[in-house]
């Protein structure tokens, strides 16, 4: 009969099993590899709901704790000692553990019950800290700042240490990259604030001038020698380093050097101003780079090259900019610190 009983329950579920489709697919029979994944996922789902717990839980757990027993915290707490009681009880079941141990005494928890009621109490004080922060308007979290490598020799620095002196609580991913890359992953949402050359600005976004960057043509004296002042034949004579091709100092420079050359300048793009500033030294060319670069790495020893009018280099116009939509708050408490710092570079 036994047996029987087992053959007929078994043929109920491979009949039940077959009625259910996953994800489309019908299940034929409990061996069918989606119906065990099927089960698995429900046996997962209903494990999930067994151990979950909430702030009120630990709450309870903890002012049993604090109070030395059932009926003080049941005082304290304005709850009766039955309702508490019966809840620790339920959460014990639930999560298949034991909180307290119960004497004559009174309870005590156990060193499961310490674990969950410490790591607990870590939880309550992020409620709390997240809560407070919220009304009370504290920035905090986390910032995908997006700058571009001239910026981060100039302004970055200081611009970060008076945010960080401002809002303590905030932190900062910061992405160095070319503006056209930025502009994208601004439009994108992947970087919340950028600062990138001004003509690659996206449209529709808040934006803010930063001072410009001068530029100059630089040249180790241990490698070339050229005429002052330099003409462009004089340039165009030689390798030039300068920014990646796809950016716009890269094209100023061969828009400036190519009209009327009957020797086309041969021009090498660089990622990294680091590099630029190795290859102009050990003489692998003359180099266009920003005055303030060159300032701060004195030990590579480079020369400015004087050069004529018509080879003068056009100042780098940055601006700082963020979607208002998204990040209007951060925004612009970024941008008023990359203001001030950009203020103390005129200085």
């Amino acid at each position: 009969m036994a047996q029987a009983g087992s053959g007929s329950a078994e043929s109920g579920s491979r009949r039940r099993c077959a009625s259910v489709a996953w994800r489309g697919v019908p299940i034929d029979s409990l061996n069918s590899p989606v119906a065990a994944r099927l089960l698995d996922s429900r046996a997962a789902h209903r494990l999930t709901l067994q151990v979950m717990f909430g702030f009120k839980d630990i709450e309870i757990i903890r002012s049993v704790v604090r109070h030395g027993g059932f009926r003080a915290a049941s005082d304290a707490t304005g709850l009766a000692q039955s309702a508490i009681s019966r809840r620790i009880r339920h959460l014990e079941d639930r999560m298949g553990i034991t909180i307290f141990e119960r004497d004559g005494r009174g309870v005590r928890l156990t060193a499961t019950g310490r674990r969950l009621c410490d790591e607990g109490e870590v939880l309550i004080a992020q409620r709390d800290r997240i809560l407070g922060e919220l009304i009370h308007g504290v920035m905090a979290g986390v910032v995908r700042l997006g700058v571009a490598e001239t910026m981060t020799h100039t302004i970055l620095p200081r611009m970060l240490t008076t945010l960080r002196s401002r809002h303590p609580m905030l932190r900062f991913e910061i992405s160095v990259d070319t503006s056209d890359q930025m502009e994208q992953a601004l439009r994108d949402d992947a970087l919340d604030v950028v600062i990138l050359l001004r003509d690659q600005a996206p449209r529709r976004i808040a934006l803010t001038p930063l001072p410009p960057v001068s530029m100059g043509w630089f040249v180790s004296p241990a490698h070339f020698t050229l005429p002052s002042p330099a003409g462009l034949d004089d340039l165009v004579s030689l390798p030039i380093v300068s920014f990646p091709k796809t950016t716009i100092p890269h094209r100023r420079v061969l828009d400036l050097l190519s009209p009327g050359r009957r020797r086309p300048a041969t021009v090498h793009g660089s990622a990294s101003l680091a590099t630029m500033l190795h290859l102009v030294e050990q003489g692998f060319g003359i180099g266009t780079i920003p005055h303030s670069i060159v300032a701060a790495w004195p030990h590579a020893k480079l020369r400015e090259i004087e050069v004529t009018p018509d080879a003068q280099l056009r100042p780098l116009e940055f601006v700082i900019c963020y979607d208002p939509e998204r990040n209007e708050e951060i925004g612009r408490e970024v941008t008023r610190a990359a203001v001030e710092a950009g203020a103390t570079d005129l200085i």
